[in-house]
């Protein structure tokens, strides 16, 4: 069975980009364009992964990583952030709010899959 990542992005293009990247990787992809569309997304499904932007409208990559560690079954869901941030006090923040790893815009396909591998 093929895992599932959920991808977190309010654009477009970055969701298409890292979605083919994973599906043609052999995962599953859902896609969110905000935080509260992701919360939406956590119906009981299994995530072996969360890919999130940080920079988004309605609710920030932060916002959403918090609520989603307070829900049980998306716990220990594991979350890359995939982001323009490259700041430290921006990534010391998403690692208080629970982020595993920290990917910068624009990124390289197999760089991107290679922390997934390690990840999900």
């Amino acid at each position: 069975m093929s895992k599932s990542i959920l991808v977190v992005d309010d654009s477009p293009s970055v969701r298409q980009v890292v979605g083919l990247s994973l599906k043609n990787a052999g995962y599953q992809v859902v896609e969110a364009e905000d935080g509260m569309k992701a919360l939406e997304a956590l119906d009981g499904r299994r995530f072996h992964l969360i890919i999130s932007d940080v920079n988004m409208p309605i609710m920030d990559g932060l916002s959403f990583v918090k609520q989603l560690k307070q829900k049980d079954a998306y716990r220990f869901t594991p979350v890359l952030m995939l982001t323009t941030e490259s700041g430290d006090d921006m990534k010391q923040a998403g690692k208080a709010a629970g982020v595993k790893a920290w990917l910068v815009k624009p990124f390289k396909p197999d760089v991107l899959l290679s922390a997934v591998s390690k990840l999900a």
